[in-house]
């Protein structure tokens, strides 16, 4: 009894660590099959459960390919008519000089708690710590599944979530997409998400220029 618990308790763990989108996906698969085996003997019955399979794998489908849509500022101008929340980077510009490590880096904070960031131009995601994660109140996305990411250690397993606020200089984004992870040894990250939606970013004499869209132009106040 004491073995049947043990591994019930363990299957009990394994389904929490799997998005529900997933588990979605294999409930539709599995309705569909079961309609396909039924369709035989019971029409009816069989093609209503093969249709309503389908239909769930489709849908699947879509919020799946929405979501990873949702990552690009390409389609920031969209997605708030299907219903997901836009991403905005508006703000002041700010300058942030070269530091002697030869990187960028930006004191700022994320749902209020204080973190540093680096810029990184070769980061395709803003990227938050475990840690950074954790004070700031920032959960993983349950319809998303995890992500697989390279870093100088190697490669490592990560999440995708969203911020709800964050500020970088006098910059202030909302809503931002991120990923979190422990396999950057407590290091953030500024993203080409974030830095895609400024208004422009530069390089001059060795200082990082971050423009963003002015609030009262992001709000449509004249």
């Amino acid at each position: 009894m004491d073995r049947v618990h043990a591994i019930l308790a363990g299957a009990a763990r394994l389904a929490a660590q799997v998005p529900p989108l997933f588990l979605v996906a294999v409930a539709a698969v599995l309705v569909a099959l079961l309609g396909s085996a039924l369709s035989r003997r019971l029409p009816w019955s069989g093609g209503f459960l093969r249709l309503v399979g389908n239909l769930a794998l489709v849908a699947v489908l879509a919020v799946t390919a929405l979501r990873f849509i949702h990552l690009d500022p390409a389609f920031d101008g969209v997605l708030p008519s299907l219903g997901f929340k836009s991403q905005e980077v508006v703000g002041d510009e700010t300058r942030v000089p070269l530091s002697p490590d030869g990187h960028y880096w930006l004191e700022g904070s994320v749902n209020g708690t204080a973190q540093r960031f680096m810029v990184d131009t070769g980061a395709t995601l803003t990227v938050l710590s475990e840690q950074a994660a954790a004070d700031a109140g920032v959960g993983p996305d349950p319809l998303r599944l995890p992500v697989t990411v390279r870093t100088a250690g190697g490669s490592v397993r990560a999440r995708l979530a969203r911020i709800e606020e964050l500020h970088a200089g006098s910059v202030e984004a909302h809503g931002l997409d991120a990923i979190v992870t422990g396999g950057t040894g407590g290091l953030n990250v500024l993203g080409m998400n974030f830095l895609g939606r400024l208004k422009s970013w530069r390089v001059e004499d060795g200082v990082l220029v971050l423009t963003p869209i002015p609030v009262a132009a992001a709000s449509g106040t004249p």
